[in-house]
């Protein structure tokens, strides 16, 4: 199915949902809300308002709750836990697995943890202590318990019978890890080649080591574009004494993935992807208020360019007129390149071996781009005022600008990068002032010499 008909389905469920709600026909809304899987049902919450959302959640059938709550953002879950009372909570995140258990811990009430935890066996609370040991985006806390082992010395006839015996397997297996007696891991074993092979073949000689496996402490942002690079269904994580303690799935992944792309797109925009889309005002508003006031520094710092040229623009209107232009330019052709910038570290593509032939050739771009407007603008601004010269003006502007943005555009974000900022949250604001600021600068600057 194409995203534009699940875009479209899911707006449809809503509008029904919502008129449902209005109609205060609960049967059929329950109906519909419970049809629905975890996932489709935790972006439905996401998209109502409060007081319909307060409605939807209190339909959900019980038995979904601890899914539900793993599949929206941190804000919106609270709200949800906010509305459950201790008793459902706690059955709740007991239904939950570890890892899953894992990502929710933080937003438990301490009674309800207390609960949890007393309810669980002794070997699942161990297990959950040593994932929140893990640091957050690393393998460790990616990674979940439900691993299949068997040993070298078996034949596939052993493993064929263990498994008959087991029964359910986990719900994305494609292989079967190899351990030793003390648990070390020793390679991988192909469901495909248990249920094909002999039955007689001994599991050590179809032993697929060729895919060494992840330390708890790997980055979760170098799983997800090798598990993109490889079409990887699993991978196998171990710890420092090379012991097997879990597996990481490619459903793990996508969702940080999606995480990824959705922190990128709203940190340029000072925005978190865990906001509830209908919080408060005042919570919004307050929120919003870092980033404005950071513009407004930099908006202050442009109106100081332009008020040391006062008694240029005053002699020459025309150049208040053209100033935006310029300003404009330069922050589009420096976005460009930031954005493609900030995505390639976002995946890897973007280092200390490949920055400097990148900025080379992010200039030559800005420079080619800056000559083709230079002309174009220079040619309109000259017939436009019947000034060649205020044509020239501008046109040399748009070059200097159009280059330094290219400049910018990859300096800024790799310099935010080694300075541990997140060069999505800050690398807008600091493009803008420079473009803004050395537009303005560049285009007054040259007025002042050559028109006055």
């Amino acid at each position: 199915m194409s995203e534009v008909t699940i875009n479209e389905r899911t707006a449809a469920q809503l509008k029904l949902l919502s008129q449902a709600l209005d109609s205060g026909r609960l049967g059929p809304v329950r109906r519909m809300i419970n049809a629905l899987n975890a996932a489709e049902i935790g972006h439905l919450l996401e998209s109502l308002p409060p007081g319909k959302r307060e409605i939807a959640w209190g339909l959900v059938d019980a038995e979904y709750d601890g899914e539900v709550l793993l599949h929206v953002g941190d804000e919106v879950r609270e709200s949800l836990i906010a509305e459950m009372d201790p008793a459902e909570l706690i059955e709740a995140a007991s239904d939950l697995d570890v890892d899953d258990l894992a990502d929710i811990i933080d937003d438990l009430p301490d009674t309800v943890l207390r609960e949890v935890l007393t309810g669980m066996e002794r070997e699942d609370r161990e297990r959950l202590e040593n994932v929140l040991s893990y640091p957050e985006e690393s393998a460790g806390r990616l990674m979940n318990a439900d691993v299949v082992t068997v040993r070298a010395d078996v034949t596939i006839e052993v493993v064929l019978r263990y498994l008959r015996m087991r029964g359910d397997l986990p719900r994305i297996i494609d292989y079967l890890f190899v351990i030793s007696r003390t648990g070390e891991y020793q390679g991988r074993l192909a469901i495909t080649d248990v249920l094909s092979r002999d039955p007689d073949d001994a599991v050590a000689d179809i032993l697929d080591e060729s895919l060494p496996p992840y330390l708890v402490t790997a980055s979760a942002q170098q799983i997800a574009q090798d598990f993109q690079s490889n079409d990887w269904i699993s991978a196998p994580v171990v710890d420092h004494r090379n012991v097997l303690v879990g597996r990481i799935t490619v459903d793990d992944v996508v969702d940080l993935i999606r995480d990824e792309a959705d922190h990128s797109v709203l940190s340029m925009a000072g925005l978190n992807e865990d906001d509830d889309m209908f919080a408060p005002v005042f919570s919004k508003a307050r929120r919003r208020i870092l980033w404005l006031g950071v513009n407004l520094v930099t908006a202050f710092m442009a109106a100081a360019v332009i008020g040391n040229f006062e008694a240029t623009l005053e002699k020459l209107v025309a150049l208040a007129i053209l100033m935006p232009m310029v300003a404009s330019m330069g922050g589009v052709a420096g976005t460009q390149t930031l954005t493609l910038i900030v995505r390639g570290l976002a995946v890897g593509q973007v280092n200390d071996g490949n920055a400097r032939a990148l900025l080379i050739k992010e200039l030559g771009v800005g420079t080619i781009n800056g000559f083709l407007f230079a002309l174009v603008i220079g040619a309109a601004v000259s017939a436009w005022f019947h000034d060649i010269k205020l044509g020239l003006v501008i046109a040399a502007a748009i070059l200097i600008n159009l280059s330094l943005a290219a400049f910018a555009g990859v300096v800024i974000p790799l310099t935010l990068k080694r300075l541990k900022i997140d060069p999505a949250l800050a690398g807008g604001v600091v493009l803008t002032t420079v473009t803004d600021v050395m537009g303005f600068f560049a285009f007054l600057g040259l007025a002042t010499w050559l028109l006055v």
